[in-house]
């Protein structure tokens, strides 16, 4: 579950038992409800971790942020209550919300957000747009007026703004966020069996008490599909999001259950070590896109629940150009291209797979097709932590993985000279400057398809497909987003019927 900003779906661990009370207690009441997710979060602080299943929990319920992004991708104020922009983009003024309160009962103010930002760009921040914040200047011009100036001219900062790296937090309690989260939000925590469930309950000191309509929930962790369909089956869990799509088929026709698929923004990728010999050949890369059959990766890895992509872009988003050409399935072509770069088969590498199904068994299928080509993968499966730690923070300790990057607006990750999969290219840099300088939609949306052009001609990463989230709940659950333009679960908009 990786922007400007990507993301990662996030971290899995065991399979847990299905008999819970609080699963129990869902089943008898209206006022609670349990939820599943696949990956659990290594901790709490959107603002200091990069797996997506920390706002999967969070995102809205426990930290806002000044924006809110919708299911349709639309953005709408939320601890603001209006913003202005200058005529050259780069000034935002905000209106805050007034009458609002952290959990810990501290108020929230124009010196929050501006520790919250400040915070997020300083030196020693892991929050992982912590170059978006660093580009900020924030000015407090009274307790319920705030400034932001950026360096550069970005038009998607009020969506940046709506995600959780953007989250307003509490001078005093930011420290210990990752176990004790204090936010604005509607929702609090309430407990947290690690490796098995996490418990949010309505906060009482919440500013429209009558938002939420359900008193707790409770966030099961369970990694395998066939106990994700047995969970919801057994009534144990009410709704599973992004639930393994291996097991959607059984529900589809069965009057007990909904079934929603919601299109996104994520980008599942084979990442290849830029760094690493032979893979910092060009040649080499494109051989590895060319020996893999997107088609049959996606029937593998989330049983057709995808669209193959051909960039680091997904149909849908402002600018999109179809590069699926650009490197072709052709194994005859990848094989000459090896040939040509002086590589000596059968070439042996490692691939690094975090838990995800669509990881573990994507990763299987792109290792027999390298195979084809005399590539021989020897696949390591590791769980979230270590692969957060040692692929995608380990100083590129890695030859090839499986990930889907999940935020929306992340192409400026090829810009970062440090990022795990080492891709650096000066000509990207150049055009990813333009890309941020220029304010006018048709000549950014022109700049982009330029740089999706370019990281597919310099096979950057294998690009695979856009993923469909497919969400299975009982009938009665209302609420759920039909579209899933960023990883969060709306716990205010959800009710029974």
């Amino acid at each position: 579950m990786l922007n400007r900003r990507t993301l990662l779906t996030t971290a899995a661990l065991a399979t847990v038992p299905l008999a819970l009370p609080q699963a129990a207690l869902a089943q008898g009441r209206k006022d609670a409800i349990v939820l599943g997710m696949a990956l659990e979060p290594p901790g709490l602080d959107p603002t200091a971790g990069a797996a997506s299943a920390i706002a999967e929990i969070v995102q809205y319920n426990v930290f806002e942020t000044l924006t809110k992004i919708n299911a349709d991708g639309s953005v709408t104020p939320l601890l603001a209550e209006s913003w202005e922009v200058s005529p050259d983009l780069r000034t935002y003024t905000f209106k805050l919300r007034r009458g609002v309160k952290f959990q810990n009962g501290e108020p929230f103010n124009a010196q929050a957000v501006k520790f919250s930002f400040d915070r997020a760009g300083s030196e020693k921040s892991t929050n992982k747009d912590k170059r978006t914040f660093a580009n900020i200047s924030t000015q407090v011009v009274d307790d319920h007026t705030v400034v932001l100036i950026n360096k550069e001219i970005d038009p998607d900062l009020p969506f940046v703004l709506g995600q959780a790296t953007s989250a307003i937090v509490e001078p005093k309690s930011a420290d210990t966020n990752a176990t004790k989260p204090v936010g604005t939000g509607p929702y609090k925590l309430d407990s947290w069996n690690k490796g098995s469930s996490l418990v949010l309950s309505k906060w009482d000191g919440f500013r429209n008490p009558g938002a939420a309509k359900i008193n707790k929930v409770t966030f099961r962790f369970i990694s395998d599909p066939a106990a994700q369909a047995a969970a919801v089956l057994a009534g144990d869990v009410d709704a599973f999001p992004r639930i393994g799509t291996r097991v959607v088929p059984q529900f589809k026709n069965n009057p007990q259950f909904q079934v929603i698929l919601s299109g996104s923004r994520a980008k599942t990728i084979l990442s290849i070590n830029n760094k690493r010999k032979p893979l910092d050949d060009v040649r080499v890369r494109r051989a590895i896109l060319m020996a893999i059959d997107r088609k049959a990766v996606i029937e593998g890895a989330v049983d057709g629940f995808g669209v193959p992509i051909g960039s680091h872009y997904v149909p849908g988003a402002a600018g999109y150009v179809d590069t699926t050409a650009v490197n072709p399935f052709n194994i005859e072509k990848a094989k000459q291209l090896l040939a040509e770069a002086g590589v000596k088969t059968p070439l042996e590498l490692t691939m690094t797979l975090p838990p995800p199904p669509y990881a573990r068994q994507g990763g299987e299928v792109i290792a027999a097709q390298l195979a084809k080509i005399g590539i021989v993968v020897k696949i390591q499966n590791v769980e979230w932590a270590q692969w957060l730690s040692a692929t995608y923070g380990g100083g590129h300790d890695f030859d090839l993985s499986v990930i889907s990057h999940v935020e929306p607006f992340d192409l400026g990750n090829y810009a970062k000279p440090d990022y795990y999969w080492g891709y650096q290219s000066k000509e990207f840099n150049a055009l990813f400057d333009k890309i941020k300088a220029t304010g006018n939609t048709a000549e950014r949306n022109k700049l982009l398809g330029d740089a999706q052009r370019l990281l597919a001609n310099d096979a950057a990463n294998g690009f695979l497909f856009q993923p469909q989230w497919p969400t299975v709940a009982k009938k009665g659950v209302k609420g759920l987003w039909k579209d899933m333009p960023v990883f969060v679960n709306d716990l205010s908009a959800l009710s029974w019927s």
